[in-house]
């Protein structure tokens, strides 16, 4: 019976497990929070800043951020299917760093604008929506630049509101080349691609913005909890997310240590490579991993935190796994004890669990290099947000692309003589522009 309900699975258990992620979202909401919280919720939500770092935890509790979270994630299945894409790691990726952002800066409002403009883009360019996809929801990490517009700019809100949703349109359109040449940059040794891309273009046009005298500011909202129930949630999630990838394996362990031998570097999907049983196995053990981290330090469940740890959870889809992510988590914390931050310090919180953007230096390169890279990430991101006021949500992505783009080279110019002398020259690999 068990053989016969695999079979009947295969090539649908990633969406089938994507949808109930959803489900598992909205009856959370429904079971937190009453309809008139729930609304009152998601208006909250929908008009409010969203620049970094905007709890929605805190700002409108648990129900109604489970809804936004599950309505942004349903929002991304939909587009998915319509464009006819098999589920792959990447589409895990992209699926989980969307709903892990849902909990602190994206709702289904104002992601659409950025891809709008994307669609635009490739209306222009002859070319069909599925080609470009990946690229329109990643880029929704400026979505806090579009409500940022509506309450700096000095008009009616009508005219704010349009002139928001234009900027948005304008950012999915100029997102798709700009991240296309970024992966260049860093040679997939950053998982994180459209985060470097976004920070990028969000620098520029907050410098724009500032030349007409209006200026934004970070913002700090957090929930400092960590309450029983949402961390028996976590556990129970990741370890059903195991089960049922132990069980689309047939009871086979053996494929999930072939996989961690990958080094993760893009493009690293392990759906293609190892299959989805396997796939669902690793993002089991790294969403674990990740929690576990987070409670040994004591720090804190909060919106942002959990919306990080479901980012790694989908990346590790897509070139994370505890080999090549332990290093650069073990980088991050051991800085703490060089500098004046703390483990519990908000951002090195999100910075340890995001490092995994940085995982492949490790699975290249080593553990030393891993550790290396680690550290260096930990003193990059406390200084890159004031750069472009917070509108980058994926602000750990962005310093993820510059640690790599100083760090690899001078890794690989030591690396590359070791080999050339022992008669190994490196290989290299295409890049993916949507990673």
């Amino acid at each position: 019976m068990g053989k016969g309900l695999a079979v009947r699975l295969k090539d649908k258990e990633l969406l089938i497990f994507s949808v109930m992620t959803m489900v598992v979202l909205l009856l959370a909401a429904v079971i937190m929070g009453t309809p008139a919280e729930l609304l009152q919720g998601m208006a909250t939500i929908i008009l409010s800043r969203d620049a970094l770092i905007t709890d929605y935890f805190e700002l409108v509790g648990y129900g109604a951020a489970f809804l936004n979270a599950g309505l942004v994630l349903g929002i991304g299945i939909l587009l998915i299917r319509m464009q006819k894409i098999p589920f792959t790691g990447l589409t895990m990726a992209v699926l989980f760093i969307n709903a892990g952002f849902a909990l602190f800066g994206k709702n289904p409002v104002n992601v659409l604008p950025m891809i709008l403009g994307t669609w635009l883009y490739a209306r222009l360019h002859h070319s069909g929506m599925n080609r470009y996809i990946y690229t329109a929801l990643f880029g929704s990490c400026l979505a806090p630049m579009v409500t940022e517009m509506v309450y700096l700019l000095p008009f009616s809100f009508g005219i704010n509101l349009l002139c928001a949703v234009g900027v948005g349109v304008l950012v999915g359109f100029v997102l798709p080349p700009l991240s296309m040449h970024t992966a260049s940059m860093h040679m997939g040794y950053n998982l994180f691609n459209v985060g470097f891309s976004a920070g990028l273009l969000a620098f520029v046009m907050v410098c724009i913005m500032q030349s007409f005298g209006l200026k934004s500011s970070s913002v700090f909202i957090w929930k400092a909890e960590r309450p029983v129930w949402l961390i028996a949630g976590l556990y129970l999630y990741f370890t059903a997310a195991f089960m049922y990838g132990f069980f689309i394996n047939g009871g086979k362990l053996k494929p999930l240590f072939k996989l961690m031998k990958h080094p993760g570097r893009a493009v690293a999907d392990f759906v293609l490579m190892d299959g989805a049983g396997t796939t669902l196995m690793n993002m089991g053990i790294m969403g674990i991993l990740c929690t576990s981290y987070i409670l040994l330090i004591g720090g804190d469940l909060s919106g942002p935190v959990v919306g990080a740890i479901l980012t790694v959870f989908g990346f590790a889809a897509f070139g994370a796994h505890a080999r090549n992510y332990l290093p650069v988590l073990a980088g991050v914390f051991l800085s703490t004890f060089l500098n004046h931050m703390q483990p519990t310090t908000p951002g090195i919180q999100m910075g340890a669990i995001f490092a995994a953007g940085l995982s492949p230096i490790a699975g290249q390169f080593g553990i030393l290099a891993g550790v290396l890279a680690g550290m260096l990430h930990s003193v990059v991101v406390v200084c890159t947000s004031s750069l472009y006021g917070g509108l980058n949500l994926y602000n750990n992505g962005f310093s993820t692309g510059l640690v790599a783009i100083v760090l690899v080279p001078v890794l690989e110019s030591f690396i590359k003589g070791f080999k050339i002398r022992h008669g190994r020259e490196p290989k290299t690999r295409k890049l993916d522009a949507d990673t």
